[in-house]
């Protein structure tokens, strides 16, 4: 028994550390004489986004990047396809999403205005990056992308709002979940956010006003 009760121990003091994330050093914060790469998170309701320049993303990383051309900011938001497609969510689809691995989508939205214009109301918040960490955060949506034979992105047709399209994810939806993704996105790029905690886009937007406010102290 003695064994057993080591390892719970154990396994609960880690689960408790990995509230203490801290940030990885050699990607955020960026260095006082280093160019940084904004990006934005948004909160609709329940739901979080990412929003980059299309002309930070290098061409050829992410297969959906000049889908939607003309635009000068790309969202991409990650989600349940059911769920995410549906015109409007209803308990056995949130039920599925969140009991069965189902399939997953991103949605990608190009727009030209300013973030804090396109999304007046919305809540948002900008965070800069290190060139390192913004590319981390370039890779980890490129890898999210479900590819086809020839390398480009699975498009499953128009999004939910303005210049947008639905594109086939490659990792299942169950044990992540939209909320989750951000802050694994964010996490790669160097931020002290934790995404095991990050199960509501209210945690989502607290930890990003932390991280990125803990630049500034």
């Amino acid at each position: 028994m003695i064994p057993n009760r080591r390892v719970l121990v154990g396994l609960v003091l880690a689960w408790l550390a990995s509230g203490c994330a801290v940030p990885i050093a050699h990607l955020y914060p960026p260095s006082p004489d280093e160019p940084t790469v904004p990006v934005w998170v948004v909160r609709h309701a329940w739901h979080t986004g990412l929003i980059v320049r299309r002309a930070d993303v290098p061409a050829g990383v992410w297969p959906t990047r000049d889908d939607l051309p003309g635009s000068a900011y790309l969202e991409v938001g990650w989600g349940d396809r059911n769920f995410y497609q549906a015109p409007e969510g209803t308990l056995w689809l949130a039920l599925r999403a969140a009991l069965w691995p189902t399939d997953s989508v991103l949605h990608v939205v190009a727009f030209e205005a300013p973030p804090e214009h396109f999304f007046a109301g919305s809540d948002l918040v900008e965070v800069a990056l290190s060139t390192r960490g913004f590319q981390r955060l370039a890779a980890f949506v490129a890898d999210a992308h479900a590819t086809d034979d020839r390398g480009g992105a699975v498009g499953l047709g128009p999004g939910r709002y303005g210049a947008s399209r639905f594109y086939l994810g490659r990792e299942r939806y169950l044990l992540t979940t939209c909320n989750v993704w951000t802050a694994r996105a964010l996490r790669a790029a160097g931020l002290a956010i934790t995404p095991a905690w990050a199960l509501t886009a209210t945690n989502v937007m607290f930890q990003v006003r932390r991280a990125a406010g803990s630049r500034a102290e």
